[in-house]
């Protein structure tokens, strides 16, 4: 069973995860790709979406905007941007206004 804590952190990883899908379509313009066509644990870059490195600079940027995080170097974005998972996993622990 999960305590209120970790049933909020769930709450919030799905919000993040739907919210995320949302902005990959609309920043990268991705044609024929609904938020809903986008695989929470599936690979992100390089896979059937055709996210490239031009791609991932504009998340990049996106991620310092509406979230204040930084991936600063090509390991760490690698690491991040493995799946949607991975990606909102980062969000919320790196986030100014998380408890991190």
């Amino acid at each position: 069973m999960h305590t209120p804590e970790q049933h909020a952190m769930d709450v919030n990883m799905d919000e993040l995860i739907e919210e995320l899908k949302v902005k990959i379509v609309e920043i990268l313009n991705l044609p024929d790709v609904t938020p809903a066509d986008i695989p929470v644990e599936g690979r992100l870059v390089g896979g059937d979406l055709g996210i490239d490195s031009i791609d991932v600079l504009e998340l990049v940027i996106m991620l310092h905007k509406d979230y204040g995080v930084v991936i600063d170097n090509r390991e760490l974005g690698a690491q991040v941007f493995a799946s949607l998972q991975t990606l909102a996993a980062y969000i919320l622990e790196k986030s100014p206004g998380s408890a991190n």
